[in-house]
């Protein structure tokens, strides 16, 4: 799992105070894998690198090419919605879960869509 790689980033006390730091790992992430420059950041540097192939013009470095239209687009939503819903308002404000199940899964989704990116660096 990717999530070793942001326990650094927790604060003690377990998965509540970890849930906004794997969030911000899927940024670097893509920008990486996808080459972008660093004047992109968080749902416009999602949306680049994951823009729909469409009427024979290549999409985003991440994009799919070999996945449906609505697929296409579907995986540029889930990132952008993913720095925009779990990324952005712990980045402006103090965000709290108080909820360990909801940090918890926070985590997960955030590993989810780390492995999505690794397998889109190996796609051909």
């Amino acid at each position: 799992m990717y999530v070793s790689e942001f326990r650094y980033l927790c604060e003690p006390g377990g998965q509540v105070g970890c849930s906004v730091a794997p969030p911000r790992l899927v940024r670097p992430s893509v920008r990486d894998a996808s080459g972008l420059d660093n004047s992109m950041l968080g749902v416009p540097l999602m949306r680049k690198a994951f823009q729909p192939h469409q009427n024979g013009k290549a999409g985003g470095p991440l994009a799919d090419a070999g996945a449906e239209g609505g697929e296409q687009e579907a995986a540029s939503a889930l990132f952008a919605g993913a720095m925009g819903a779990y990324k952005n308002p712990a980045s402006h404000r103090t965000v709290d879960f108080y909820d360990p199940f909801e940090a918890t899964e926070i985590i997960q989704f955030a590993d989810l869509l780390l492995r999505q990116v690794e397998r889109a660096k190996h796609r051909p």
